[in-house]
């Protein structure tokens, strides 16, 4: 006996016609500092419903419910708050991502490393959003910044070596986007060949290395905590690093610096041009 193929055609068609598209995100919980900043900056600051411990850019943006640390969040928070989006950063909060997930909650997680990264997740978050024509503007704004900064640069009388220490035990050497915020800025990253390490272990640091490499400037900024200043100008076997001996080791934020988003762009970038400068024309 034949079966009727018609209709079942019919069904596949109409099934395959049907096409849903993701809602946009109403209630955004963000787990790092840089989405919260874009997000107001694409005029979306309404959408986040959740930060993390350490958001201090826009000042509004500390009000919001703290739900997070860097490896830790506070997933009942983060439940209660009813998100229909929760966006993480790294391999180091894949732990985070995971137990959101299996929670039920909708994740991204973005992985930028390097500059041109970062400004491509400003369209990501802006297209989430439905604000790409903002997102576009914003991009090109901070294009801009990097531009002047780099015109700057090429004004220096030199480029002086540069070591930017991210962690001191064991010591680690600046991510891709400040290695390569450091070369805008008018300096020369004395490990360049590390910044493209996505791991932390991949850029650890031989303290013998750095004295064999002559830094004229030390930046160090250390991810949740304040720098020991006295304590980097009291290595042992670093008296004769040029850096030590000019009194050249500075602290930058790192809420500016090592957070991959528009503060790196541009108040993180111009401190570190700022002493890059000094010591450029010393």
């Amino acid at each position: 006996m034949a079966i009727p193929t018609q209709p079942i055609h019919d069904a596949a068609e109409e099934l395959l016609a049907q096409v849903t598209l993701p809602k946009r995100p109403k209630r955004i919980v963000c787990l790092t500092e840089e989405t919260v900043e874009v997000l107001y900056r694409l005029g979306a600051g309404d959408l986040v419903a959740g930060v993390s411990i350490y958001v201090r850019r826009p000042p509004e943006a500390r009000k919001k419910p703290r739900v997070s640390a860097f490896i830790k969040a506070d997933f009942a928070k983060i439940e209660a708050l009813q998100p229909d989006l929760v966006l993480c950063f790294s391999d180091l909060q894949a732990d985070i991502a995971a137990e959101c997930i299996k929670r039920g909650l909708e994740v991204v997680v973005f992985n930028q490393r390097s500059i041109s990264e970062i400004l491509g997740v400003v369209l990501a978050l802006g297209a989430l959003v439905g604000r790409e024509s903002e997102a576009a503007a914003l991009v090109g704004e901070l294009q801009e910044n990097l531009r002047a900064t780099a015109r700057r640069a090429a004004d220096f009388p030199r480029r002086p070596r540069v070591y930017f220490e991210e962690w001191p035990d064991p010591m680690i050497s600046g991510i891709r986007w400040v290695s390569e915020l450091v070369t805008l800025a008018g300096g020369e990253d004395i490990f360049p060949e590390l910044s493209t390490g996505k791991l932390a272990k991949e850029r650890f640091v031989d303290p013998a290395e750095v004295v064999r490499r002559q830094p004229e400037l030390i930046l160090a900024s250390w991810c949740g905590k304040r720098v020991k200043r006295d304590e980097i100008l009291a290595r042992p076997g670093w008296e004769d690093v040029p850096a030590i001996k000019a009194g050249e080791v500075h602290e930058i934020d790192s809420t500016l610096i090592l957070q991959p988003g528009p503060a790196a762009l541009t108040d993180g970038l111009a401190d570190v041009q700022r002493h890059i400068e000094r010591v450029a024309y010393r």
